[in-house]
């Protein structure tokens, strides 16, 4: 038998490697689209699931790969139905998803990386440390298990995902794209690139780079502020890419896919609740085809930043829905848990991945 550390893992394989695999061992082509689909439209956890794979294929899939899947280390529960998962990965860190139901959808909010490095204050994922990189499987299988915990709990599908979790999905661009391809081919998910939403801080290049791909997913900017010294004291990677830059491949997104920015705005008191703030963020969405949810805050404990006032946010989305840019106020859900935007950090896993 092959040492384990010489194994390859099985879902690192195309089709077209799988179909090598099988041409050099004297095995019909077929077999590599029926154990694409054990790995990827069944999910399996285990080689030995293949049912209605030979034996002696079984064995020799064993001997020379591995799936490792990953794990629920443990659940909770929101009293408003959100569901958070800390998810551990082969190597033991962890990292988390959520659940989210409404009336009409079951959405998965996913994590790209262990940790993150860009530091915005007020996110809780910004206190661990980036450890890596999730690989294309780890992604899927997120995905793959809300889809089953949504049918198990509420009777209902999956039906739309967000790369909102913890990590810069940007910054893991191989791996998610890779992932989006599973999860979207019919003979993996199946689930339209249309519900697929990936939330990052801005890196201009990357953004260029996915218009450049011709990606079908939709696109949402954590934005918080389009005044570049406000943005930049909560964001230190709006110094690396400011405003100019930012809207710049914005517009060169719109240009190529013609489908409008989401852009993520968290409100604060005394640090982006006046109307020199609202008029910046209505300057900006004139410029850029874009809609806005104004997002309720998550407290992670730092006093500096505390909720605005509700006259504030009715302010923002007045002067927004005057303009004729569409706004949306959204009301966190699972706070109960910290399942809610920024808050993905669970604070008996951040111990676990700092002594990684």
């Amino acid at each position: 038998m092959i040492k384990e550390t010489l194994k390859k893992n099985l879902r690192g394989l195309s089709k077209a490697d799988l179909q090598t695999v099988f041409n050099d061992w004297d095995e019909p082509s077929f077999r590599a689209d029926q154990v694409y689909d054990w790995i990827w439209a069944k999910g399996v956890h285990s080689i030995e699931e293949m049912r209605n794979i030979p034996k002696q294929i079984i064995k020799r899939l064993n001997d020379n790969f591995f799936i490792k899947p990953i794990a629920f280390e443990n659940i909770q529960k929101s009293s408003d139905g959100t569901i958070k998962n800390a998810v551990r990965l082969h190597d033991g860190l962890i990292v988390e998803s959520v659940l989210i139901p409404t009336d009409k959808r079951i959405t998965a909010c996913v994590s790209s990386q262990v940790g993150c490095s860009l530091n915005c204050a007020f996110c809780a994922t910004a206190k661990l440390k980036r450890m890596r990189n999730l690989n294309p499987d780890e992604i899927f299988d997120q995905v793959l298990s809300i889809h089953k915990q949504g049918i198990e709990t509420f009777g209902r599908p999956l039906t739309n995902i967000v790369f909102m979790g913890m990590g810069e999905p940007l910054m893991n661009y191989n791996n998610v794209l890779k992932a989006i391809e599973k999860i979207t081919e019919p003979s993996g998910l199946g689930i339209s690139p249309r519900r697929i939403t990936l939330s990052t801080v801005g890196l201009p290049k990357m953004i260029k780079r996915l218009a450049d791909d011709g990606v079908k997913f939709n696109l949402a900017v954590s934005l918080h502020s389009a005044r570049d010294n406000v943005r930049s004291s909560m964001m230190p990677i709006n110094d690396a890419a400011p405003l100019i830059e930012l809207e710049d491949s914005l517009d060169y997104w719109y240009k190529l896919t013609k489908r409008k920015i989401t852009f993520e705005y968290v409100i604060w008191k005394g640090i982006n609740d006046d109307i020199e703030d609202i008029n910046a963020l209505v300057r900006l969405c004139k410029r850029i085809p874009s809609k806005v949810n104004l997002i309720e805050y998550n407290s992670i404990g730092d006093d500096k930043f505390q909720q605005a006032d509700e006259e504030i946010t009715n302010s923002y989305q007045l002067a927004l829905n005057r303009s004729g840019i569409s706004v949306h106020v959204r009301r966190s859900r699972g706070k109960d848990i910290d399942a809610a935007c920024g808050q993905l950090a669970n604070k008996n896993m951040t111990t676990i991945n700092k002594e990684k």
